[in-house]
């Protein structure tokens, strides 16, 4: 039986006469990995930062794990993780510092080296986010929206800018926090990535949900319209023969 987490229900958020969202309702099942998809300004980012408590919607409603986002939002902060573009630490405390930093803020007692063994980064532990590499930065900043245990994390554009390494190993990570029981949702650009992670993702256009269904039945339901890719598809792609040929392990000294 599926259980629901989140339920957003007839979504709508305006600026003055702009409608960001326009009546968005899509439900996200407990323990899968779920993407918002779509061109830049058609909602997906405001829908997300509206259920993280972030920003404030117009009409609609919005429950998170029974919470009612008009009348629990502190509730729902208890129990979300959020780890946005850009992420802001301060810049004189190490990553073990900031660790025990952000579980005061949960009034939290967390094992720091154990954080960062689970995100490959123990050798890390005494240094500062700015000599980090870009994978790195990514991947300590997903480590701190897991501080709070949180049943929910959401993910914005996590690997944009990474090599295809630091890309591959980050995917590792989100399908590894899925499988301890957290559900992620994702926001990305790359394509062949929410096809690879995503159980199921949700296409928003102009403040409008266009398609939601798995990455293959979207595809399936594409290609029996008679759509066919002007291109004979290859078994592989550059990125294969790019990862075949450097590897898949990390290199960031």
């Amino acid at each position: 039986m599926v259980n629901t987490i989140i339920s957003v229900q007839d979504l709508v958020k305006n600026y003055g006469s702009f409608e960001a969202v326009k009546g968005i309702s899509f439900a996200v099942y407990e323990g899968e990995i779920f993407g918002l998809l779509g061109p830049n300004g058609a909602g997906k980012s405001t829908t997300l930062e509206i259920i993280e408590t972030l920003r404030t919607k117009t009409s609609g409603s919005v429950m998170v794990n029974g919470f009612d986002l008009d009348n629990e939002p502190h509730e729902i902060k208890k129990i979300i993780g959020v780890q946005l573009q850009t992420s802001g630490f301060y810049p004189n405390l190490n990553l073990v510092q900031l660790i025990h930093l952000f579980a005061g803020l949960y009034n939290r007692e967390i094992d720091a080296m154990a954080l960062l063994d689970s995100v490959n980064l123990r050798d890390k532990a005494k240094a500062k986010v700015k000599e980090l590499s870009g994978g790195q930065k990514q991947r300590f900043s997903i480590a701190t929206t897991l501080i709070n245990d949180p049943k929910i994390i959401f993910l914005d554009e996590p690997t944009t800018g990474l090599d295809p390494q630091a890309r591959r190993n980050l995917w590792d990570l989100i399908r590894d926090i899925r499988s301890k029981g957290t559900t992620v949702i994702i926001t990305t650009h790359y394509m062949d990535e929410a096809e690879y992670l995503c159980d199921r993702v949700a296409i928003v256009d102009s403040g409008k949900i266009v398609a939601l269904n798995s990455p293959d039945g979207l595809i399936d339901e594409l290609v029996a319209t008679g759509f066919e890719r002007p291109k004979e598809v290859k078994q592989a792609n550059l990125e294969d023969v790019f990862i075949t040929l450097t590897g898949k392990s990390l290199r960031e000294n």
